[in-house]
């Protein structure tokens, strides 16, 4: 038997069933099932599928930042051993990845080149090392044309792009009369590099076509159900006949939301072949040929009252990205909601340059306008003589002040409270640059975190098996969140079930669809469609029991009610199955959803070398109800190592001369590693959501990396006394401000 158990959030969901279960896993600091595959070698990953005769294939990108393609001559590595041939589609390989969500192809043809690294084609031969000597060795032939590398000196031209999901630009009330009459006022403007998302697992994919015109892409992706529609109307063929499965992904952090040009070389490599196509990126290619967070320059104005009142909010970013392309670094995202002021503008303009695909990366907009936003803050609370904490407190809203509309929940007065109280911030030396252990100026700093909670429709199926045990199955993906526990988890609580007695199946397409892993969306969509294929489950073995659900109770494989208990297997015969299905609805529109968060930070800056540590961490959080202390906290400790980087390492270089990106490796594009990174600190308040999701969850892994620089920079600036604009910051920033040794 199989049943369809549907929800669009409409309206409340007062009762949440999680709160009933008496299996008692919902919330606890479960290990992730799956992890003992990962550290043993047994999760299989996109590149490590085995088939019978398969060929290798290595990519080759473009080596000029502007112009055309004039010739590829394959016939000068074919004569190499073990090379089988040179594949190339000017007309369908892709310029660009794909946006995240987006059904449509990506941009398709490199014949003309935009940017440097575009894949033009892939060498394949009967070994990966025969292929890379023969790609490295390929002649192309290029017509090089004057390309639009420097923002700086193009930043005159930006344009205003085409409002989606976020509005570009938006204003209200009169910015010039409330700084005409503030008491305080910043105007300061913050740069920010373009940054990589640098996953641990490259890009790759293995196509293989069956005799009936049909192709499965093993391919390391987020988004498998919307992945398949862009991979579908690329090649021109029927989604009806492609199947994606991604079962384990090594990180994306956005990089993988979308199609990228790997997966359509190998799929029309092995059509053209016959044969199944191994394409993986090498770690340059990663970097040159995916996507890149925008670098940004933002100006921040705030007008305030002397009690610490702001009156204004100015917000104005330029980013930047391909001709032809509206996706935005949407910085101002949280500023929208953050805090109050009856005056605000918010904006964003995009610089047209010849440099790779700007995309969504971990808290788009969030992560790097935070960095503007909460510096701001920190000068305005200086200007103003007032404690930093305090003056986010004094602004802190009871309805969103642009809309006009409640909060689902708010939790940011809270969590100001809670860190200030846990991190010592009483402690803060009152004069920057004041204590001194030796070499080393002492300093903390702090900043709110917000990030805006989304639902996206997806689905789910549930069975209750023969032997008692559960299976899901779900198009929803793990890429080292916490998926496949989680939702076991949600399954266990609801059908009283242990955790070791469910089977979690995720990224294979040919399952229930499902918006992926993206947006801090997935727990909260993924999670909610099992919850409303297990409330159809735990309605078949009521009737099956002869009880009203609402007097049965589940535990431990076990059905009781009606003064009886039965083993949950005597009553599924054959199996049951359910599918749930959830859908967003006009409760994001009456109410504004986010998470909220507050970081604290100490640092140690070098008076002689000018080199920052970061000494202590703490972040704050409300997020609905958590429904893995363990990977929860796991995902705001990896927000924070972000925020490590994006305040002080992380910075994606291109020439301005010719587009090339200078560093192009984990070897010179400089990620956290584990001497950069101290003992961190996470503490989750308690919170229930009932606007959101069945749940009463929230999204949180972008939560934590939202703010988290800004109060390594706020530090830094307690610290030394150096305020710096321009990220990320290194030592050559400081030294120059520094006291005498």
């Amino acid at each position: 038997m199989s049943d369809t158990n549907s929800l669009t959030m409409d309206a409340p969901v007062e009762r949440s069933l999680l709160d009933t279960g008496v299996q008692d896993i919902i919330g606890k600091p479960i290990d992730r099932i799956e992890g003992p595959k990962k550290v043993s070698g047994a999760a299989t990953y996109a590149a490590e599928y085995q088939f019978d005769d398969m060929a290798y294939g290595v990519l080759v990108g473009a080596r000029i930042g502007a112009g055309r393609v004039v010739n590829i001559d394959a016939d000068s590595v074919r004569a190499i051993p073990g090379v089988i041939d040179v594949v190339t589609d000017l007309k369908t390989f892709l310029r660009n990845p794909q946006q995240g969500g987006q059904e449509g192809a990506p941009t398709q043809g490199v014949k003309e080149i935009f940017y440097q690294g575009t894949i033009i084609a892939i060498v394949l031969a009967e070994s990966f090392e025969a292929a890379r000597d023969a790609a490295q060795r390929l002649k192309v032939e290029y017509e090089e044309h004057e390309g639009v590398f420097d923002f700086d000196a193009n930043s005159d031209s930006a344009d205003k792009p085409a409002d989606d999901m976020i509005p570009a630009h938006s204003e209200q009330g009169d910015i010039d009369a409330a700084i005409a009459a503030a008491d305080a006022s910043v105007d300061a403007t913050f740069v920010t590099p373009s940054q990589s998302s640098a996953a641990m697992e490259p890009h790759a994919s293995i196509a293989t076509w069956d005799d009936d015109g049909a192709l499965t892409v093993y391919g390391s992706y987020q988004m498998p159900t919307s992945n398949v529609s862009q991979l579908a109307k690329s090649l021109g063929v029927s989604e009806k006949k492609v199947r994606i499965i991604a079962a384990y992904v090594g990180g994306g952090f956005g990089s993988k939301l979308g199609i990228s040009a790997e997966a359509v070389a190998a799929a029309i490599a092995s059509k053209q072949l016959g044969r199944p196509v191994k394409a993986v990126m090498a770690r340059q290619q990663v970097f040159e040929a995916t996507v890149r967070r925008s670098n940004t320059q933002q100006r921040l104005r705030l007008a305030a009252k002397a009690d610490g009142t702001l009156t204004m909010i100015a917000h104005e970013t330029l980013t930047s990205n391909l001709e032809g392309e509206d996706y935005f670094e949407p910085a101002g995202i949280g500023t929208h909601f953050l805090y109050a002021g009856e005056s605000r503008r918010i904006t964003h303009d995009i610089v047209r340059l010849n440099l790779l695909l700007s995309g969504s990366m971990r808290a788009p907009g969030e992560a790097v306008g935070m960095l503007a936003l909460e510096g701001a803050m920190d000068e305005l609370a200086e200007k103003l003589g007032m404690d930093p904490v305090d003056l986010r407190k004094k602004n802190d809203p009871s309805v969103d002040p642009e809309k006009d509309i409640p909060y689902s929940t708010r939790g940011l007065s809270r969590c100001l409270d809670e860190g200030a109280a846990k991190f010592g911030w009483a402690d803060r030396p009152m004069q920057p640059g004041s204590r001194r252990e030796g070499e080393w100026l002492i300093g903390m700093g702090m900043a709110s975190a917000c990030r805006a909670n989304m639902l996206m429709q997806s689905s789910a199926s549930v069975t209750l098996n023969p032997d008692g045990t559960a299976t899901i199955a779900t198009a929803m993906t793990d890429i080292g969140t916490g998926s496949y526990t989680i939702l076991a988890q949600i399954a266990g609580e609801l059908l009283g079930l242990p955790v070791e007695r469910i089977t979690v199946r995720l990224g294979d397409t040919a399952d229930a669809p499902a918006a992926g892993s993206g947006g801090s969306w997935g727990a909260g969509s993924a999670g909610s469609a099992v919850y409303l294929a297990c409330e159809n489950l735990r309605g078949q073995l009521a009737k099956a029991m002869g009880v009203d659900a609402e007097a049965m109770t589940l535990k431990d494989g076990t059905v009781i009610g009606d003064n009886r208990a039965v083993p949950i297997q005597s009553l599924v015969g054959d199996g049951i199955q359910a599918t749930g299905e959830i859908k967003p609805g006009s409760q994001e529109k009456q109410t504004t959803q986010a998470a909220f968060g507050a970081h604290f930070c100490e640092v140690a800056v070098n008076v002689v070398t000018g080199e920052t540590r970061v000494r202590r961490m703490l972040g704050v959080f409300t997020a609905g109800r958590i429904l893995n202390a363990k990977t929860a906290r796991s995902q705001c400790l990896g927000g924070m190592t972000f925020g490590i980087g994006t305040a002080l390492t992380e910075d994606l270089i291109h020439d301005p001369r010719n587009g090339k990106l200078v560093n192009r490796d984990l070897a010179e594009y400089h990620v956290p590693v584990n001497a950069d990174v101290p003992q961190q600190e996470v503490i989750f308040l308690e919170e229930r959501d009932i606007h959101t999701n069945p749940l009463h969850a929230k999204g949180i892994g972008e939560l934590g990396i939202s703010g988290a620089g800004a109060a390594i920079a706020n530090a830094v600036y307690n610290a030394t006394g150096v305020r710096v604009r321009e990220y990320p910051i290194t030592l050559d920033k400081l030294l120059e401000g520094l006291p005498a040794v």
